[in-house]
């Protein structure tokens, strides 16, 4: 393990919104640095991700300062910036009442809107220290975490990817793969250490900072969604629901809490604590 590394690093801006590489990223106690700050969120209040909405794998959001660009097929890019403190509004997630600001300039909501063809909203979550508590069946007191779908960071390694490609390619379903890395949508992505190998892990540092391993990663349909085209498989839920079904998911990487504050580099060596 001596010579487990961060291969690569991903923000997403926009929860659903393709996800950005980069070189290096802050880690807050929610997470790192602008992931998944922001959410839309239909007429009835539900965020909207890839569930219901594949094409939002096209669309992207970019950090700048003070806010975030949006871009996708056919649309104008458009910045949008943070909003005011302002009165917040409920948003459900995943059955959870989360509270939000929606971006003050119509044109956002607009915007998103004409490029689903269905009514949404743009809603930034204003203060991630108190606003979202992480699972309390998986957390510590006081953790929080952004729109992420349960907890503030996703890890995955590329030897876990690369044996769950082999299986893949042995099964009924062959020509779906094999499948890239964002097929899974990680924040950080390591390499050098043995298939599965993460499965075992209860703390890791990257880098300075230290992690929790909170526990796996249970998959949904998203994973079978072509975040290039937003066309949709039948893997990799096939071939997991067959070689990494643990109770009643289907797992693959793990989900971390940050245990301090600090900034991880491509390049970092990954230590395994516990």
């Amino acid at each position: 393990m001596g010579n487990a590394q961060l291969l690569s690093i991903h923000v997403h801006p926009v929860k659903a919104f393709r996800g950005l590489a980069t070189l290096e990223a802050d880690v807050e106690p929610w997470g790192l640095v602008g992931d998944r700050r922001w959410a839309l969120v239909d007429d009835g209040g539900k965020v909207v991700t890839q569930r219901q909405q594949p094409r939002l794998a096209l669309a992207a959001a970019e950090l700048m300062p003070g806010g975030v660009l949006l871009s996708a097929p056919g649309m104008t890019p458009l910045a949008v910036p943070v909003p005011e403190p302002a009165e917040t509004v409920t948003l459900e997630l995943f059955g959870e009442k989360v509270q939000g600001v929606p971006a003050a300039d119509a044109a956002a909501h607009d915007w998103c809107s004409d490029y689903l063809g269905v009514r949404t909203r743009l809603v930034h979550m204003d203060d991630p220290a108190t606003r979202r508590p992480v699972d309390p069946e998986y957390a510590l007191p006081g953790e929080t975490v952004t729109f992420a779908d349960g907890f503030p960071l996703l890890l995955a390694s590329t030897a876990s990817l690369d044996a769950l490609n082999s299986l893949i390619s042995e099964g009924r379903y062959a020509a779906d793969g094999p499948l890239p890395m964002n097929r899974f949508r990680p924040n950080v992505v390591i390499s050098g250490t043995d298939a599965w190998a993460e499965d075992d892990w209860s703390r890791i540092a990257i880098g300075d900072v230290t992690f929790r391993v909170a526990k796996m990663c249970g998959r949904c349909v998203v994973t079978t969604t072509d975040q290039a085209s937003a066309v949709r498989g039948r893997e990799p839920l096939h071939t997991l629901g067959r070689h990494r079904r643990f109770g009643s998911k289907l797992v693959f990487g793990q989900n971390l809490v940050p245990q301090s504050r600090g900034t991880i580099r491509v390049g970092d060596p990954v230590r395994i604590l516990g």
